[in-house]
């Protein structure tokens, strides 16, 4: 579904992906894990067509990004779904009018329709009778729940998770990650995951890929992952400081 080959991209002389590699099979959850500044975002961007490799090639469904023009990538946009970090929902819109967007976007549905559609992307999502609410009358968890109902509003082939769980309780961090794997289950997407919450990794993995020093280290199952002897990946799934992953500020 997924292919990234001998991937390379630079900014300002600063080099972040050096040759990466990644395959994600159809049906396939993969989850990237990797320190703050590894290159886990521009990843993410380049499977998506929001950059443009130095070099190396990014493959999406047998179609190669790089020989595609703007209308080609935003025909391959509309087989992913997106759940940013930060829920990235819009103050001004209901709950039903951010959940909607899309397809008021890309499509001639009348609001009604639309909005009929958002409430049952939401109780997909667990969340009922919040389609007239505001963002800001939302917890965090709440908007999530309400980001990920928009991720899968237009029934996507592929989910792009960029650090689900990051800044929830673990209770709610554990039920986000229940809310992958359902999806998962009940949609049949393909799923591509980063972040660094090793607890959330090994739950929805098929497979666990480490980025490091803008190339992947390693790759596995979370059993293999866990069990790795790779002195970098002990550091970062024990979460040290002492290791080879140098940490900026604390002296050694």
């Amino acid at each position: 579904m997924i292919e990234l080959k001998d991937l390379y991209k630079s900014f300002n002389h600063n080099s972040v992906l050096r040759g990466v590699n990644l395959k994600v099979e159809k049906g396939e959850s993969v989850v990237v894990i990797g320190g703050s500044g590894s290159g886990k975002s521009v990843l993410l961007k380049h499977i998506i067509g929001l950059l443009k490799p130095d070099k190396g090639t990014v493959i999406v469904d047998s179609s190669d990004l790089s020989q595609l023009d703007e209308e080609g990538l935003n025909e391959i946009r509309k087989k992913f779904g997106m759940l940013f970090q930060s829920s990235a929902l819009f103050d001004s819109m209901m709950v039903w009018e951010n959940v909607g967007f899309g397809l008021k976007r890309h499509t001639h549905m009348p609001d009604q329709e639309i909005k009929e559609i958002a409430v049952e992307k939401l109780k997909m999502v667990g969340l009922v009778g919040v389609e007239d609410e505001m963002p800001s009358q939302l917890s965090g968890g709440m908007r999530k729940r309400v980001g990920l109902a928009r991720a899968i509003a237009m029934k996507p082939e592929i989910l792009l998770y960029d650090e689900p769980t990051t800044g929830l309780d673990p209770i709610m961090a554990d039920a986000i990650n229940d809310l992958i794997i359902k999806m998962r289950e009940e949609l049949d997407v393909t799923s591509v995951t980063i972040t660094h919450d090793m607890k959330s990794a090994y739950k929805i993995a098929d497979t666990i890929a480490m980025l490091y020093n803008g190339v992947i280290i390693s790759t596995g199952s979370s059993e293999e992952i866990q069990n790795s002897a790779d002195p970098v990946v002990r550091q970062f799934i024990e979460g040290r400081a002492e290791g080879p992953i140098i940490v900026e500020g604390i002296n050694r």
